[in-house]
């Protein structure tokens, strides 16, 4: 049953998206604040509180209604259904927007995984192509591409991490290694496992009716050594999904492919004159309902369960659920 209209029309309110954190969440560890997650690191242990912000071209613009339930259900998700595939950090699930994790390293590279040739930020492997560049991120890419087609093969295109507010950069193996960022060896070891975890992404997707076009991983170091899985993985905010049913259509008549994720969103900003210089545009609240209502459907379609919506104001259910009352 969909998240009814009114529902999401009244987080939209004051106080009905979680934008930040008051100051005595603190008393859950140290702090850190990235675009999207509050993060508090104490004893090993990190939580991850996975706000309603919505970012786009390393820029936050506004919060989504229930962003942060979507964003944080589908991680667990996913991390369930991969766990086999590639460990990662999480503990435990105490709220629908927050998680216990076990604190790691960051590997400080984003391993950005590409089946298409798409995007329409300035760095995206279309955008390269588009310009005459035949090599992204060290890989020869064949001439005679057309904007969404599907590459011969996936490809890892890894990502800088920047600074919060600046832009990521990508780079090829040889950039990181000889920054000393990352070693060869681990290089191709964890090339292999993330090429195999996006495949086996794409192979679930493809049975929900979904394609998985490209995403990103976040890799840790635990203090065991084991280099697991971070942050999320194959939600809408780190991943492009498209609806496999109308894809072939799309390409014969060179539009878009319909989109399950933010990059109407991306679309929408380059239409109004913004990829991230400058002051972004207000999102208007229809922009941002779209992007709820959005968000919600590629949740239901790749767990195939009705999005179950926890309507309690976030705050005083996150201090209950994280032991601050």
């Amino acid at each position: 049953m969909p998240v009814p209209e009114v529902l999401l029309r009244s987080a939209l309110a004051p106080g009905g998206t979680l934008a930040a954190l008051p100051s005595d969440f603190s008393a859950l560890g140290h702090h850190y604040s990235g675009k999207v997650r509050e993060n508090y690191t104490r004893d090993g242990e990190r939580i991850i509180v996975v706000t309603d912000r919505i970012s786009a071209f390393d820029v936050v613009l506004g919060t989504i209604p229930f962003k942060g339930q979507v964003l944080n259900g589908l991680a667990r998700h996913w991390f369930a259904a991969t766990s086999h595939l590639f460990p990662n950090h999480l503990r435990t699930v105490p709220d629908p927007q927050a998680m216990r994790v076990s604190e790691c390293r960051p590997i400080p590279v984003e391993f950005v995984v590409r089946g298409y040739l798409t995007g329409v930020s300035d760095t995206s492997i279309w955008r390269a192509y588009e310009r005459g560049e035949r090599e992204f991120c060290g890989h020869r890419l064949p001439a005679g591409l057309r904007k969404h087609e599907r590459l011969p093969d996936n490809l890892l295109t890894p990502s800088t991490k920047a600074p919060k507010g600046e832009h990521d950069l990508s780079v090829g193996k040889d950039w990181l290694i000889g920054r000393g960022l990352i070693d060869a060896d681990q290089f191709a070891t964890l090339e292999r496992r993330c090429l195999a975890l996006f495949a086996a992404g794409q192979a679930i997707a493809a049975q929900r009716g979904l394609i998985l076009v490209d995403t990103k991983y976040e890799l840790g170091v635990r203090d065991d050594g084991e280099v697991v899985l971070i942050d999320e993985i194959h939600t809408p905010d780190s991943s492009r999904y498209w609806y496999a049913d109308s894809y072939p259509d799309a390409m014969a008549r060179g539009d878009d492919p319909r989109s399950l994720d933010k990059e109407f969103l991306r679309r929408w900003l380059v239409e109004h004159g913004f990829r991230g210089e400058g002051p972004p545009p207000v999102l208007p609240d229809e922009i941002r309902l779209e992007a709820a209502r959005r968000y919600i459907e590629v949740h239901e379609l790749l767990t195939g369960q009705p999005f179950e919506v926890d309507p309690e104001p976030p705050l005083p259910r996150l201090r209950r659920n994280l032991g601050l009352e």
